[in-house]
């Protein structure tokens, strides 16, 4: 009987041939977790995509530790009155670009988007939600509505019971509404992207989250009428 660990043996034309065990075969090596293979490439700095996309107007644009240790040197260099004058200055244009780039984020500027509003996809759904009409359009206002007049309910527990199945209804009106909208929208976005992968919940989201903003609020700002054929 042989083992296993013993070597095989044949005999041909009085000489004995010996077989070698094969080695046995190397088990594929365990990636942890989340492993990505390495791309080749440094992956970019922000500060230069953004400069690339036209975001950021200076190309010597420091980082916020380098603004930092020049703020430092800044102040040890000026009078007290100097410094509160390059601040207030400081901050005005500051000031300044942030009402610039929201003047650009409000205009569709894709540049200066955030991620989940860029494409023509998303661009699609604001203008159909912008179109149409929807009880979700007045969330907000009627929420702190209600919150006044429950506030107030508390002196009045008849009118609070009332009111708190006043709030249960309008809640889940909100929701069928929600569901509603998110399934009309997907419909409406596979007829004009067939081709399209973004869709599904999280468009729906999208779609309900923009319908649930006062129409003043909304961020790109609306670019169609009310009733206007999208």
């Amino acid at each position: 009987m042989k083992l296993p660990w013993q070597k095989s043996e044949q005999t041909t034309g009085g000489s004995t041939k010996v077989e070698l065990p094969e080695p046995p075969a190397e088990e594929p090596k365990k990636l942890p977790k989340g492993y990505t293979p390495p791309k080749g490439k440094p992956t970019p700095k922000r500060v230069d995509q953004e400069i690339k996309r036209g975001v950021v107007r200076d190309p010597n644009a420091m980082t916020p530790a380098q603004r930092d240790q020049h703020n430092k040197e800044l102040k040890k260099s000026m009078s007290k009155e100097e410094w509160k004058a390059y601040k207030k200055e400081q901050r005005e244009a500051n000031r300044a670009q942030t009402r610039q780039i929201q003047a650009k984020m409000d205009a569709g500027d894709e540049r200066y988007l955030m991620d989940r509003d860029k494409g023509e996809v998303r661009r699609y759904v604001r203008d159909w939600v912008d179109s149409q009409r929807f009880f979700n359009n007045y969330v907000m206002p009627m929420a702190l509505v209600l919150l006044v007049i429950l506030l107030l309910g508390t002196w009045l527990p008849r009118v609070s019971q009332v009111l708190s199945l006043v709030t249960m209804a309008f809640m889940l009106t909100i929701f069928i509404e929600g569901f509603i909208i998110g399934s009309r929208v997907n419909r409406a976005v596979k007829a004009k992207f067939p081709d399209t992968a973004d869709t599904g919940f999280g468009l729906g989201m999208y779609a309900f989250s923009r319908a649930s903003q006062p129409r003043n609020w909304r961020s790109p700002k609306p670019r169609v009428a009310i009733g206007a054929e999208v």
